[in-house]
């Protein structure tokens, strides 16, 4: 009688697990719905860039069978590029293949001779892809081992909080650690921004220049302006066979008040330092300051 009963048990659960696989075999995977964990402006350009990738995912997935489908297949072809923090996949109750994405998120676009990549606020680098194109600082520059991208990050993400200076900045160019250029959308100078240190006061000297020397000026008479100097904004004249060198000063700064008197006032303060028109007054030219332009 036991042998009976064990045997008609036996029987039941080969029968089941035949009925569960057939009715397994008639669930499908219905949709593709892609979760992104970001902001709604990256969740937007993510959740669009994983849905063209699983296009050319070589096996079909709408319409097949859940139990054909390889998630963790997909979850290696969809991290393969090193564009994602991570990447998990599971099939839902309805049939759905939910895609839970967390994006690296770049805040610089870098142009390294041919190349081109994203950086994260880690310094790592992303796979740049039309499919994730965002819009982030382009920086280029003279890297190497010892002058790494990443060590521009600081400014890159000082300009991207400063609403002045996102509005102003099209393109950053890395001379080296100490050069560091601000290229203007404004056409007809850059700026050299020195290091990454002191960004708050040198916004406060450029801002201060705009206001109080180009209107005086023009927009065409310096092809750079630096605020590398503490206390001092170095403005190089565009044409330099008016006078025997280039370079007006902008004396005693104080970036904390970030004001001048008024226009009529620069003459005093905006002068060549070796005219001997000038008042005995003289500032002496910094050393190291560079009248190198970055080409392009």
């Amino acid at each position: 009688m036991k042998w009976s009963i064990l045997a008609i048990l036996l029987i039941y659960v080969a029968a089941m697990g035949v009925w569960a696989n057939q009715r397994a075999s008639l669930h499908l995977c219905t949709d593709i719905v892609v979760d992104v964990d970001a902001a709604p402006a990256i969740d937007s350009i993510v959740r669009h860039g994983v849905s063209e990738r699983l296009r050319a995912y070589p096996q079909k997935i709408i319409g097949v069978p859940q139990h054909q489908i390889d998630i963790a297949d997909i979850e290696r072809f969809l991290s393969r590029d090193n564009i994602f923090e991570s990447v998990n996949c599971m099939m839902s109750a309805r049939g759905e293949l939910i895609v839970e994405i967390v994006p690296m998120i770049p805040v610089m676009r870098l142009f390294f001779g041919n190349d081109s990549y994203y950086i994260n606020k880690d310094g790592k680098y992303v796979a740049s892809s039309a499919q994730f194109m965002t819009d982030v600082p382009v920086v280029t520059g003279n890297f190497n081992k010892r002058f790494a991208p990443k060590e521009v990050i600081p400014i890159v993400s000082y300009i991207s909080k400063n609403p002045m200076l996102h509005d102003l900045v099209s393109m950053i160019f890395a001379e080296n650690a100490h050069n560091i250029i601000l290229i203007p959308k404004i056409r007809g100078h850059v700026i050299n921004f020195g290091d990454t240190t002191r960004l708050d006061e040198k916004t406060r000297a450029l801002t201060l220049f705009y206001r109080d020397v180009i209107p005086y000026k023009g927009w065409e008479e310096y092809d750079t302006i630096s605020v590398k100097y503490r206390g001092q904004i170095v403005a190089t004249r565009r044409d330099k066979t008016r006078l025997n060198h280039g370079e007006d000063y902008v004396e005693e700064i104080d970036p904390e008040e970030a004001t001048l008197a008024d226009v009529s006032d620069l003459h005093g303060t905006v002068h060549n330092p070796v005219d001997t028109t000038q008042n005995k007054k003289k500032t002496e030219k910094p050393q190291g300051t560079s009248n190198h332009k970055p080409q392009g």
